[in-house]
């Protein structure tokens, strides 16, 4: 990798120690925030040591949601909080996972570009990962990387070699080194107890990175007698030693990285040439995700993985986000989609809520439940929501109604007699390999006169996919008799994107996966449609 002497683009790389979620990607998404708001041009990308090439295969129960990108890349999580604190779309190049830097070393060694060399973790892994932060990096003066995983873990000793290694490379002033760590508090003893953040930066200097900024992490706030503690043992001037407790909102941390001056510390170190922030767009979404509101709607999201929020964080984020536009409360309810078909206390809980969100997913398990809320909403009129799966599951309750009483998608029952969902003919086969669905963004026509047009206020949409299965488009010329309209379809006519029913307050759904492209200073107009309709139940 062939590096200038004085490069244009500046990195700030973020690690974690101590323990895994401890706020990695909220403190790098909100770094970026301030940095762009001083009219800077930032870039962001996630480093994962995961030996996937991408996040399509992760357990969203374990890992959270797969977010897409527009160029349809299926990512980690922490993608969305970027896009969502910068308001900015990214590609391929900003999500970077082992197995993709390891499929690279070694199809380079099978086409001999490496002469013979035996080929090693250093230099030639700790090269490719280099090589990978420095294309996603080109064209911005701002770079910020964030290291998946804990500093010490085996799988990301290769990321922390690397980025040590460009420091050396790039020269010590174009590199910040930003490290996360966690002070607990002893309830029985009364005290927060630095010794775990030194051991990580213990970690951390003992892999030849010295931090530059400190970023504490706390459930409550310590007092600041814990920073001479920890400067001391750290070697981080108190200046740059950020004191980072539980906010009621994730939207808080960029003020609260503003109000520390970390920006100044970030100047100071990489002679950042910036204007004064205008942070006035972010503090209206502070205040909007912090106020009450004398209205209030509840929402059910109906779901089948109940265990991680962060399995369906950019729904929820959309929803407040749609919300507080509406200048309202929000109330956000686990529906357990398998439990519905044989609890009526389940069943019951559906007369409750204002609305019925049903999200993406796969597979069989909780189907039915879906299918029932669905045809809940028809039934009673209830403001609905489908996104991917829940377009599909609105189709088979359609079709039910209707009298196809075993209609069904491929994908839950392969025999069922009348496949309203089907495979697209060229995935069959490849049902069970990653980065092979219809990915990304995809152009949508609006039919004239239908509520999708009138949401969206545009006769054509642009929206990201994550999907295999399609209406079948045999079943189409039956949708009237099922009191349903495609109100959207791909400019070739060919795939169903959105329907919606006919006399029906509010009963959209969408193949699309709009969550991921709305913002909390612009929410997705399909959201905002949604809790307005809610709002009038």
């Amino acid at each position: 990798m062939a590096f200038g002497a004085k490069p244009r683009t500046k990195y700030i790389f973020v690690t974690g120690g101590m323990l895994s979620g401890v706020g990695k990607g909220i403190t790098a998404a909100s770094i970026g925030t301030i940095l762009k708001a001083r009219g800077l041009k930032v870039n962001i990308q996630k480093c994962d040591p995961y030996l996937n090439v991408d996040a399509g295969t992760l357990n969203p129960a374990e890992h959270g949601e797969v977010f897409v990108t527009h160029d349809g890349t299926e990512a980690d999580m922490d993608l969305g909080h970027y896009e969502r604190f910068l308001d900015t779309e990214l590609s391929q190049s900003s999500s970077l996972m082992s197995g993709r830097i390891l499929r690279q070393v070694i199809d380079d060694e099978r086409a001999g570009k490496y002469l013979g060399k035996t080929v090693q973790i250093i230099p030639h892994v700790t090269a490719a990962i280099q090589e990978f932060i420095e294309i996603s990096g080109q064209g911005f003066e701002a770079h910020i990387v964030e290291i998946g995983g804990t500093v010490g873990d085996y799988e990301s000793l290769s990321f922390i070699e690397a980025i040590r290694e460009m420091a050396m490379t790039v020269g010590q002033e174009n590199c910040l080194f930003v490290h996360v760590v966690y002070i607990p508090y002893l309830g029985a003893s009364r005290e927060f107890k630095t010794k775990p953040a030194q051991n990580a930066v213990r970690e951390l200097r003992s892999l030849g990175i010295v931090p530059d900024v400190l970023i504490a992490r706390s459930d409550a706030k310590p007092p600041r007698s814990v920073l001479p503690k920890l400067s001391m043992y750290s070697g981080v001037d108190q200046e740059a030693i950020i004191l980072l407790p539980n906010a009621p909102t994730i939207y808080q941390v960029p003020l609260a990285l503003e109000a520390a001056k970390i920006a100044e510390v970030i100047k100071n170190r990489l002679d950042f040439k910036y204007h004064r922030p205008d942070m006035g767009d972010w503090k209206r979404v502070v205040k909007n995700a912090t106020s009450q509101y004398r209205k209030s709607v509840r929402i059910g999201v109906v779901a089948k993985y109940l265990y991680n929020q962060d399995t369906y964080i950019s729904v929820f984020e959309a929803l407040r986000a749609a919300a507080w536009a509406n200048e309202t409360n929000i109330e956000i309810v686990w529906i357990d989609a398998e439990a519905l078909p044989n609890d009526k206390k389940k069943r019951a809980e559906l007369e409750t809520l204002d609305g019925i969100l049903v999200p993406g997913g796969f597979g069989s398990r909780a189907i039915e439940g879906k299918i029932l809320a669905a045809t809940y909403a028809l039934d009673k009129k209830v403001p609905y929501l489908g996104l991917c799966l829940g377009l599909q599951v609105a189709i088979i309750a359609a079709a039910r109604r209707g009298g196809l009483a075993k209609a069904n998608s491929t994908e839950f029952d392969p025999g069922t007699p009348d496949p309203v969902i089907s495979t697209m003919a060229e995935q069959v086969g490849k049902e069970n390999t990653g980065g092979s669905m219809r990915l990304g963004d995809y152009k949508c026509l609006l039919g004239q006169g239908t509520l999708s047009r009138k949401v969206y206020g545009a006769s054509e949409i642009v929206e990201r996919h994550r999907h295999r299965y399609e209406a079948n488009n045999a079943y189409r010329d039956r949708y009237d008799d099922w009191s349903i309209t495609i109100s959207g379809l791909s400019p070739d006519s060919n795939l169903v994107e959105m329907i919606e029913a006919s006399g029906h307050p509010y009963f959209l759904a969408t193949q699309a996966h709009p969550e991921f492209r709305s913002r909390p200073a612009r929410p997705h107009p399909l959201f905002v449609g949604f809790i307005k309709a809610a709002l009038n139940k």
